[in-house]
């Protein structure tokens, strides 16, 4: 039977945070000018270095039009954009090179890969399923929104294969390998946020998933096979104020990690952290899940460690779009959460270890929260990187999950000193050899980190790597 347990942390571990932070702060606030970059200046630790860039260009140049996820396969980084999809060649990492461009509009078109397929999310409502569509009001019951599928085998020239429609479309969705290779799933998250998003084949209560089976030899044949209800007893009812501000009603998943080979599914539900058995892929049945009303306003992604006895859940307060990296926030808030999972089988618990949150100031112009990231393939320990919007990137180590650290990071000054610009690295992810971002307004990044700790995963390369999909890395 799933068990529910609601996190409010102890006060002894609050004040060590706490007085962690406030150390911090001390050396912040002593110099606060020199401490945060300047407009565009770039400043980093001295083991992780930027060594290329591509700047956003033709469709996707404009301010309006973010820079989203980003998946791999070989040589290839696949970069979404809410204007469509970039394909980049990073054979030589230093040198990336654009292969082709996909004007395809309909945010936030969040990217995964399998084979010669390509999957893209569409969380806008659109007057039909075509590349050339246009903006529709959600009310509209002829609006569309789901996801795409795309024929990747010539890189050069994608070919739009398919799409799926979905109820309140694709926000983002996570790839599911099946037990057959001739066969993939893909978990489609979607949620509510007030009653602007309502429409007629989105409504409360939303509180499932949508599943859609994909044959890899005949992907035009794919199709929706179930709408699975992931809590039965509805989530966290929220605190009746709106999001962001306080804790989200659960009214949806925002993402689902998978750990294919355990059978095992991390769920960033809004208001709740989740753990799912996915024995039957069409069937994802809850464990447990834990609360936090104290800190979290928005469960937004989720991270196991290898051995996938610990989870990192991020909370994404402010939506991406505000300053949160800040005194006036604090440690907690906006922050990670690591947990430890305790137990074995229909018995396992997720149990709360400590906060991490980057340990620099940022600007009050500056849109900065924990977002997207994955593992870096170092045997025996637990290391992350992982975006932060205008925080930049983050090399962090929860080895020992009570007192996670940071050991090297990277960041731009803000975009603007008068207003606050969405920008900053959306995702940022470790593939063969070196670190890629997506930042949402300055492009592709590729960095390179040197340090003893982490050369290892230096030996480590992979044919595929997909954002909320895990494997075991050794």
């Amino acid at each position: 039977m799933a068990s529910r347990v609601t996190h409010r942390p102890t006060a002894r571990i609050l004040t060590a945070v706490l007085a962690s932070f406030a150390l911090v702060l001390g050396a912040v606030s002593a110099s606060a000018a020199p401490s945060i970059p300047g407009v565009d200046e770039i400043v980093s630790s001295p083991n992780l270095k930027q060594i290329a860039n591509i700047p956003k260009q033709g469709p996707f140049a404009s301010v309006n039009a973010l820079n989203s996820d980003l998946a791999f396969k070989g040589d290839l980084a696949f970069a979404g954009n809410y204007n469509g999809f970039t394909v980049y060649d990073i054979s030589r990492p230093a040198k990336p090179k654009v292969v082709s461009q996909v004007l395809c509009p309909g945010s936030q078109n969040d990217i995964s890969v399998s084979g010669n397929l390509l999957f893209l999310s569409t969380d806008s409502s659109r007057s039909d399923d075509s590349c050339q569509s246009a903006a529709k009001p959600v009310t509209d019951p002829t609006a569309w929104e789901g996801i795409k599928i795309f024929d990747i085998s010539d890189p050069a020239n994608p070919r739009y294969v398919k799409a799926v429609e979905t109820k309140c479309g694709s926000h983002t969705h996570t790839l599911v390998p099946a037990q057959s290779k001739r066969t993939v799933y893909l978990y489609v998250s979607s949620y509510l946020l007030g009653e602007s998003s309502v429409g007629p084949d989105c409504s409360y209560p939303h509180d499932k998933i949508s599943v859609i089976k994909v044959p890899v030899r005949t992907p035009d044949k794919a199709s929706l096979v179930a709408e699975p209800v992931l809590f039965s007893d509805g989530g966290n009812p929220g605190d009746g104020l709106p999001y962001p501000e306080d804790t989200a009603q659960t009214t949806g998943c925002h993402d689902l990690t998978v750990y294919a080979e355990k059978n095992l599914m991390a769920g960033a539900c809004m208001g709740d952290g989740a753990l799912f058995d996915i024995s039957d892929r069409e069937d994802p049945r809850l464990i447990t899940a834990v609360r936090d009303d104290a800190n979290f306003s928005f469960w937004h992604s989720a991270t196991f460690n290898n051995k996938a006895d610990k989870v990192v859940f991020t909370d994404e307060l402010g939506g991406g779009g505000t300053a949160t990296c800040n005194a006036a926030i604090g440690p907690e808030k906006g922050a990670n959460a690591v947990y430890d999972i305790v137990g074995k089988g229909d018995r396992r618990k997720l149990v709360f270890r400590s906060y991490f949150k980057i340990p620099r100031a940022n600007a009050d112009t500056e849109n900065c929260v924990a977002h997207n990231g994955n593992l870096l393939p170092v045997r025996g320990k637990d290391i992350m990187v992982q975006a932060w919007y205008q925080g930049g990137i983050s090399v962090w180590d929860f080895t020992d999950s009570r007192k996670p650290k940071e050991i090297a990071f990277f960041e731009r000054g803000p975009l603007s000193e008068t207003s606050l610009i969405v920008g900053g690295s959306w995702s940022s992810y470790y593939y063969n050899g070196h670190i890629f971002s997506n930042d949402i307004q300055k492009g592709f990044d590729v960095l390179d980190l040197t340090d003893r700790r982490t050369d290892r995963a230096k030996r480590h390369t992979y044919r595929e790597m997909n954002p909320q999909t895990q494997f075991d890395l050794f």
